[in-house]
């Protein structure tokens, strides 16, 4: 079983309750390999804002579990078109704007400005989504920070690196002291 199949699997078992679940209880369906809405410089920027966002510290980053290439997956193969093309337009506007305030594309710039950049955009995505009619599309910024956090938890490098990890858990214990600081489960 590969990792699409579980995530489908664990998706529909938990009736949607995953982050991104929605788009498989939609049905997903992989697309044909010559169909592409991404070129090599998407993936490469994908990455750039998924390691932004969760960037690398003492654990791994998103980039190490190749959150861009996730993304543009379900993007590609899981995303109404409606989606698709806010999704797409918000990753040429995050470039645009990349270079009105500090002169070169988002993967030209320094990390500080990136932080700088996607913060503005975050605080924009957040006062968008409150003032939104139920009925409009989602933010493009947010539509990226779901698909990076789902990606990477759901990655090899995110369950097992940074949240604990069983790969054949025992019995389920429902009240299991937490202590500050510790990893969350995985599994």
């Amino acid at each position: 079983m590969n990792r699409r199949d579980a995530i489908s699997r664990v998706a529909l078992i938990l009736g949607g309750t995953i982050v991104g679940a929605e788009v498989f209880l939609a049905g997903c369906k992989p697309k044909p390999e010559t169909f592409s809405l991404f070129e090599d410089y998407d993936v490469l920027l994908l990455d750039e804002i998924a390691e932004t966002i969760l960037p690398a510290t003492d654990t791994p980053g998103a980039k190490e579990a190749k959150v861009g290439e996730f993304m543009t997956r379900i993007v590609r193969d899981c995303y109404e078109e409606m989606n698709q093309v806010i999704f797409l337009g918000g990753m040429r506007k995050i470039d645009e704007e990349s270079f009105l305030k500090y002169g070169g594309t988002f993967l030209k710039i320094t990390p500080e400005q990136r932080l700088e950049l996607l913060t503005e955009i975050d605080e924009e995505q957040k006062v968008y989504t409150e003032e939104k009619d139920p009925a409009a599309p989602p933010h493009y910024f947010r539509l990226m920070k779901e698909l990076t956090l789902w990606g990477f938890f759901s990655s090899e490098v995110g369950a097992t690196k940074v949240l604990r990890y069983l790969e054949v858990p025992g019995r389920y214990e429902g009240c299991t002291p937490y202590k500050k600081g510790e990893k969350a489960w995985a599994t």
